[in-house]
């Protein structure tokens, strides 16, 4: 269980990368945009990480203060889960 949960750990967090990713090139093309639920959903199911990487190094939803608050807060949730279960 150990090994499956470090791989769904890395998987998500690649994934919620890419995603936070394509929206920020979605608009700066002023393209149809990917949910913010969508964002707080993977940050929510393990991604916080890649999130939260994703912001800072796209600058993107950083003047959004429910990310700015909720995706280090999801970081830690995640990080609670994911020490619990690995220990």
């Amino acid at each position: 269980m150990r090994m499956g949960l470090i791989i769904w750990l890395v998987f998500i967090n690649v994934v919620a990368y890419l995603v936070m990713s394509d929206d920020k090139r979605r608009a700066r093309q002023r393209k149809e945009r990917i949910p913010e639920r969508t964002l707080f959903l993977l940050a929510f199911i393990g991604g916080a990480l890649g999130v939260l990487i994703a912001m800072n190094t796209k600058r993107h939803k950083t003047k959004h203060m429910s990310f700015r608050i909720g995706i280090p807060l999801l970081l830690l949730l995640n990080a609670v889960l994911y020490g619990y279960f690995l220990t």
